[in-house]
């Protein structure tokens, strides 16, 4: 009897898309960024702010995944940038495949950038490539300092770290040493840039602008 590795055939079925979706982004010379954090960690509240305050500078696209409802697809779409919502009833993150037929739906011509806003998990996003040009990830405050040593993975592999919600630090609402994520994720990635920023107020998201205007540049080229 034939043996059949069930793991091998989804991960070889998702590199199939993967490579689609390099292919398109290539030939478009298009940024993609695959934005991947816990749950509660701010992501859509810097995508909505960042889109917000770039308006007339950089036009975002968004590829939203959860596991159900589409609320944070609403509040995207309340900014008049576009927004694919994509609903996995219960997988902890976006395949390939979904990412493909998302940008089947995006208006990619009239867009310089888009965000896959991933399902909320630090473990099974990191290990799935949708074929993205970049991952980002983001880390609250409010989930402790330890979170580059626990999960090493999506930091090793990610081109920026948003530490959000940094007005906790001020009046010690929260326990968080920013020294020691930075030092931990650089011992993981040396070329990882980091970014603290409070999506909430605007502090330190120029910071963010601005390296994702370069990024945006640097795809053209």
């Amino acid at each position: 009897m034939e043996k059949v590795n069930v793991g091998s055939r989804i991960l070889g079925a998702n590199e199939q898309y993967a490579m689609k979706n390099i292919e398109l982004l290539a030939q478009r010379k298009q940024l993609c960024l695959n934005m991947i954090s816990s749950p509660g960690s701010g992501k859509t509240t810097i995508l909505v702010r960042t889109i917000s305050d770039l308006k007339g500078q950089l036009r975002i696209g968004v590829i939203e995944g959860d596991l159900q409802t589409d609320i944070d697809a609403q509040r995207i779409r309340a900014t008049q940038a576009p927004a694919i919502q994509i609903n996995t009833e219960g997988a902890c993150h976006l395949s390939a495949r979904q990412v493909y037929e998302a940008l089947g739906r995006l208006p990619l011509d009239a867009l310089d950038a888009i965000v896959i806003e991933n399902v909320g998990n630090l473990v099974c996003p990191a290990a799935f490539e949708l074929g993205e040009t970049g991952k980002i990830v983001v880390l609250s405050v409010a989930e402790g300092d330890d979170k580059p040593v626990k999960y090493p993975g999506i930091f090793a592999k990610s081109r920026a770290l948003l530490v959000n919600k940094i007005d906790l630090l001020r009046g010690a609402l929260v326990e968080f040493d920013l020294d020691r994520v930075k030092a931990d994720a650089r011992r993981l990635n040396k070329s990882i840039e980091i970014f603290p920023v409070c999506a909430k107020s605007g502090e330190g998201m120029q910071n963010w602008y601005d390296w994702l205007g370069a990024q945006v540049r640097q795809s053209r080229l």
